[in-house]
């Protein structure tokens, strides 16, 4: 397989694999949304924290993925012809979608963080009275 053919499949391949993670992610969204609305105690906060935090770092790192590969682009537009802008574009929008949920999520965590510290003066105030 040429250079040229190999990458110009690449990302199809990546948008083929992300396409069949969504029904999992739809479940998985599901869950914490209801985890969310459960939330009632210290270590419930604190478990939210944590994965809020977690998927913060993988948005991240998908985005650090998609600027190396926009680079690429960039650097190579040549091998993809006519689909270098579509693809420049395309991949630039993944890596600014990835950033924006990842400060979403930094946000949530914080939140649960400060759910986490409220619940935890609420306990210490029930059981002083």
């Amino acid at each position: 397989m040429k250079p040229a053919t190999f990458f110009a499949v690449l990302p199809l391949a990546v948008l083929a694999a992300c396409a069949q993670m969504i029904p999992h992610e739809a479940v998985q969204n599901a869950n914490i949304r209801k985890a969310v609305q459960n939330a009632r105690t210290r270590s419930d906060h604190d478990e939210l924290t944590r994965y809020f935090e977690g998927a913060a770092k993988q948005m991240r790192t998908k985005a650090e993925e998609q600027k190396k590969l926009l680079d690429h682009y960039e650097e190579k537009s040549y091998l993809y012809g006519r689909q270098a802008q579509d693809l420049k574009s395309h991949t630039w929008a993944l890596a600014r979608k990835y950033e924006e949920t990842a400060e979403a999520y930094i946000k949530e965590a914080a939140a649960h963080r400060q759910m986490a510290a409220e619940a935890v003066q609420h306990n210490y105030a029930a059981r002083n009275e």
